[in-house]
């Protein structure tokens, strides 16, 4: 045991790592990875070394103490230092259980991805046959709609054919007794058998009437425009035809009501002059009539005939499985409150627009899309309201340059695919109108 103690001490190896380990240290900062490593492995070596020797001193002075000399120290000292090392050397193999269990992970995690993408795309089309319903529903809806107001307006007609002949039983009557002027005003019943309404009760409300019917007209603009243009987007990808649609709706919708307030205005003036007779002008009482009576306007025939008008126009474009329908609601109010503009004194109506006219500031906004250095309308998006040929609301235009040679190339486009002009088929609504495009049915 001596000498080997004794070689130890004289080969300095203690000493010598002692240094190894100070100019490394020195020298740490200035060495590049891989000399810093060799430095490590170097020192490990000598370490490793240094304990072979001490474990063959340790043997040496075991095996002089006899079988139990030394064995408490033995278990106290040497034992447990021996268990952290063995520690040490399996935490490789821990290393390893480690690395499995992070790629049972990894693989544990992209199996839920897999799953939630599945279920996301489950889910995906699970709304969109959801919202395919809902479109179905909805058009189911709309049609009933449709019919419940059609038995509705046909109930309407049914009570005001029967009024009128009451009226006109009435008026025989009185003609058979022969009274005089004085008494047939005294005792003659209300030309208004419907109910009862006050005399001049629509020149009265006329300002007020007016400008809840402005109000209106703003209302739909800044709000129900924009609910049209957004079930619009769902079939129809171009936002400039999505427009164009919006204000052809428009226009046509004041073409259907005014046509049909015509029709009616000259159906219950025919029926209430045969037995008129009062303080109050023919006109006068015709107007009043229709005034409180505006709820038989049939509101119905105006809508099918707007959408039919729309489905041959030659400046807008739709899908072949689309139908109008979809914004039924919208041409419904645009016809209700232009129907009621027409009992206005004097009556309003929307101003007429032409793509690649001139763009007029006190006619139309220009949109934000537009180019505002541009001095023609490409296309309008909505109609200016007018009383006597007086802007009282601006509509909205977009102005784009080339918009004249833009119109004129479509125009010889649609000419080409569609049979029927736009010009010849306003002038033959205008001229000829078709019965059906009446708002209110009464027999005289």
């Amino acid at each position: 045991m001596a000498d080997s103690l004794k070689r130890l001490v004289t080969a300095e190896s203690c000493r010598l790592l002692q240094e190894k380990l100070e100019n490394w240290y020195w020298d740490y900062e200035i060495n590049s990875c891989d000399q810093n490593l060799n430095r490590c492995c170097e020192l490990i070596e000598m370490n490793s070394v240094i304990q072979g020797q001490l474990f063959t001193i340790l043997n040496e002075t075991s095996r002089e103490g006899g079988h139990y000399g030394g064995v408490e120290t033995i278990k106290t000292r040497l034992l447990p230092w021996l268990g952290t090392c063995f520690s040490h050397a399996t935490s490789g193999r821990l290393f390893e259980t480690n690395l499995s269990f992070n790629q049972d992970s990894i693989e544990k995690e992209r199996q839920l991805r897999q799953l939630a993408t599945s279920q996301t795309l489950q889910l995906q089309e699970e709304l969109t046959s959801t919202r395919l319903e809902l479109d179905r529903v909805q058009q189911d809806l709309a049609q009933t709609q449709l019919a419940l107001e059609d038995t509705k307006t046909k109930s309407a007609t049914t009570l005001l054919t029967a009024a009128d002949e009451i009226i006109q039983l009435r008026a025989v009557i009185a003609r058979s007794r022969s009274p005089s002027p004085r008494r047939i005003r005294s005792r003659s019943p209300s030309p208004l058998p419907l109910r009862s309404c006050s005399p001049g009760r629509a020149r009265s409300t006329n300002a007020s009437r007016h400008g809840v019917l402005v109000a209106r007209f703003g209302d739909i603009y800044s709000r129900e425009r924009f609910d049209a243009e957004r079930i619009l987007r769902a079939y129809i990808g171009d936002m400039e035809m999505v427009q164009r649609i919006i204000y052809t709706a428009a226009v046509e919708s004041f073409q259907a009501a005014k046509l049909a307030y015509r029709q009616f205005k000259m159906r219950v003036r025919k029926t209430l002059s045969i037995g008129h007779s009062g303080p109050e002008s023919l006109e006068d009482t015709v107007l009043d009539y229709i005034v409180h009576h505006e709820d038989l306007y049939d509101v119905q025939a105006s809508v099918t005939e707007v959408i039919r008008s729309m489905k041959i126009n030659p400046k807008i474009s739709f899908p072949p499985e689309f139908d109008f329908v979809v914004i039924n609601s919208f041409i419904r109010e645009l016809c209700r409150v232009a129907f009621s503009m027409q009992t206005l004194t004097p009556p309003l109506d929307i101003a007429f627009g032409m793509d690649g006219e001139l763009f007029s500031e006190t006619k139309y906004h220009r949109s934000v899309d537009s180019d505002y250095t541009a001095a023609l309308v490409a296309y309008h998006v909505w109609p200016a309201l007018m009383e006597n040929d007086v802007v009282i609301v601006k509509g909205e235009a977009v102005t784009k340059r080339g918009a004249l040679w833009s119109h004129r190339s479509r125009s010889r486009s649609k000419s080409r695919s569609r049979s029927v002009s736009p010009l010849l088929s306003h002038l033959s609504r205008s001229r000829s109108p078709s019965p059906r495009r009446s708002g209110i049915k009464i027999t005289g």
